[in-house]
């Protein structure tokens, strides 16, 4: 289910609204509707309570669950009211004869309005089974409180990384770019790799980012490449990527042999450094048939590989199955350091006392930059000591997380957002990892979607939309800003890994990003994306039976030869 945010108060609204009473007092179903509202109102009150307590109750989690897609059917329910209503206004307005008008079942009001009051009372029983199991589990009925610490914007900063801003890498800089400066004597391939490993959030790609724009590394290498991997290890997408950075120019209208031809020639007796940034594949037989086209550099050509997996480097590595450059923790002095930049603007010293319960909270983030950074934005330009200590005592950091993960660290900071926040970082899974955002087209994505909404008359949903996207900016959700030529009237980012992988966490049934390993599309699912399916090789048919309840059906747009029978396929399924 989708934690820490819930679709029952957009229904309320959608409940309460002057269109939506009139609607329903005309098709005779006010009076069910009513009790509806009042049984949400009821099981709103300790919606809040139950989201902190269902980590430790899977039959409370479970409850939610039930609660959120009920919530989610009879918003369906209200739309087709909506949806009936606008048909009928164009059918006046066109003056269509009534012969026309009763063809169609739907569209006779009293057929209509005995099939709607009849799904109005199944879905307002729902609601009262789920209104009468609430009291199993002694929940507490709470305000909304959860903006426990108050957090003040920050202007973004640029994409680019200046050295000071990397704190604490200097020495793993100075190692890696030795690694990088050995020759390959002695050696039979020309081409050696060093991976960088180590746990999410290390730093492992700024620390690439240092070396790769290092002068002397400028100096040594002819040729240098930078390509994002992630978790699709596709042999042609990797030779478009590769082949777009050295040439700037998008090939991958080319075939495979095409490709393979102008790689080779682009590096053809050159000394390079290819950097792969975020390599995820374990399968040895996708990375020796790609290795063997990188085979033609110079001598002393360089692969540096960035990776959370030391399988992946015992892969990639040439030196006898090496494990790597493993990238360890910040020492506690750096990781203070970097947490006081994020948290205080100016005149940390004015607060010894902040200072202090910074470093009880810097024991729990295990040396992790991005968990430093993340909660020392957290708690930027707050002074209050119960903010601080609020942050150190919350007991989320009492939860298990996976050994290569620190999803509790960055839970915890999406728990702090507000309601609408939480949901348009939910929405943000269903683009694929490393995707570039515009900011214009991600507010359009939110506001499609009705997760913007405005309390004030005079303020745009456009506006509004931009100030949620500074906001996840300054929390460290996104990253890489790059500023249009409209300055920050429009730009573009992209999501971090590990932030991408929370929001999947969080709405892990009701997104549900499609491979070629998935058989099939749970009923819970609202929101499908193709983005890293390749549906234009694999044939998804068979999954397209029923996408009755599916909201969103997201296609990379990069992937140009998906059939547009597939795409209205889709579209007549949901």
């Amino acid at each position: 289910m989708v934690e820490s945010y819930f679709p029952i108060e957009k229904l309320l609204e959608k409940l309460v609204s002057s269109t939506c009473e009139e609607l329903l007092l005309f098709y005779g179903v006010k009076n069910d509707l009513q009790k509806l509202k009042e049984t949400l109102t009821t099981v709103k009150s300790v919606v809040l309570d139950a989201e902190e307590k269902q980590i430790h109750n899977h039959r409370l989690s479970d409850w939610l669950g039930k609660l959120k897609d009920a919530c989610y059917d009879a918003e369906d329910v209200l739309d087709e009211f909506e949806v009936e209503n606008l048909r009928r206004q164009v059918m006046k307005q066109r003056s269509i004869g009534r012969k026309f008008r009763n063809f169609f079942g739907s569209s006779n009001p009293i057929a209509f309005r005995f099939r709607m009051g009849h799904q109005i009372k199944k879905i307002r029983e729902r609601f009262d089974e789920i209104a009468k199991l609430r009291g199993e589990f002694n929940l507490i009925e709470r305000l909304d409180d959860h903006q426990r610490v108050v957090h003040k914007e920050r202007e973004p900063t640029h994409s680019f990384v200046l050295s000071s801003d990397i704190i604490g890498r200097d020495k793993d800089r100075e190692k890696i770019i030795e690694l990088l400066m050995q020759t390959s004597d002695g050696e039979s391939e020309t081409v050696s790799v060093v991976p960088i490993v180590g746990l999410g959030g290390l730093g492992k790609t700024g620390l690439a980012k240092l070396v790769y724009n290092d002068q002397r590394v400028e100096e040594h290498f002819e040729l240098k490449i930078w390509i994002c991997v992630s978790e699709d290890f596709d042999e042609k997408q990797l030779m478009t990527k590769i082949i777009k950075s050295i040439t700037g120019q998008n090939q991958g209208d080319l075939d495979t042999d095409q490709l393979q031809r102008t790689l080779r020639d682009r590096l053809n007796s050159k000394r390079y450094l290819l950097v792969m940034d975020d390599v995820w594949n374990e399968d040895p037989e996708a990375w020796r048939k790609l290795k063997s086209l990188l085979l033609g550099g110079a001598n002393g050509s360089k692969i540096l590989v960035t990776a959370r997996s030391r399988k992946v480097a015992s892969i990639m590595g040439t030196s006898g199955g090496t494990t790597g450059y493993n990238l360890q923790g910040l020492p506690f002095e750096d990781c203070l350091s970097l947490f006081m930049k994020c948290a205080f603007k100016e005149e940390r010293d004015k607060h010894p006392n902040l200072v202090k319960i910074g470093e009880e909270i810097l024991k729990k983030c295990g040396g992790i930059p991005l968990a430093v950074r993340t909660l020392g934005s957290l708690l930027y330009c707050s002074t209050d000591e119960h903010d601080w200590e609020y942050v150190r005592d919350n007991e989320i950091w009492k939860l298990e997380q996976k050994a290569n993960d620190i999803l509790p660290v960055l839970r915890f900071s999406y728990d702090q957002l507000p309601p609408r926040l939480k949901q348009c970082v939910a929405y943000c899974c269903i683009f694929p990892k490393d995707f570039e955002f515009s900011s214009y087209a991600l507010v359009q994505f939110w506001m499609a979607h009705g997760l913007l909404q405005s309390h004030n008359k005079n303020e745009e949903l456009e506006d509004i939309g931009m100030r949620y996207v500074k906001e996840l900016l300054s929390r460290s959700f996104f990253q890489d800003l790059t500023i249009g030529m409209l300055g920050m009237e429009t730009f573009s980012f992209k999501m971090r890994d590990l932030m991408h992988d929370l929001a999947q966490q969080v709405a892990k049934d009701e997104f549900l990003v499609v491979n070629s390993d998935c058989q099939s599309i749970p009923k819970s699912v609202r929101h499908l994306s193709f983005a890293t399916a390749n549906a234009s090789r694999n044939d998804f048919s068979s999954l397209l039976s029923d996408l009755g309840r599916v909201r969103t059906i997201f296609f990379s747009p990069d992937d140009e030869k998906t059939s547009q029978s597939f795409v209205e396929s889709c579209i007549s399924k949901s």
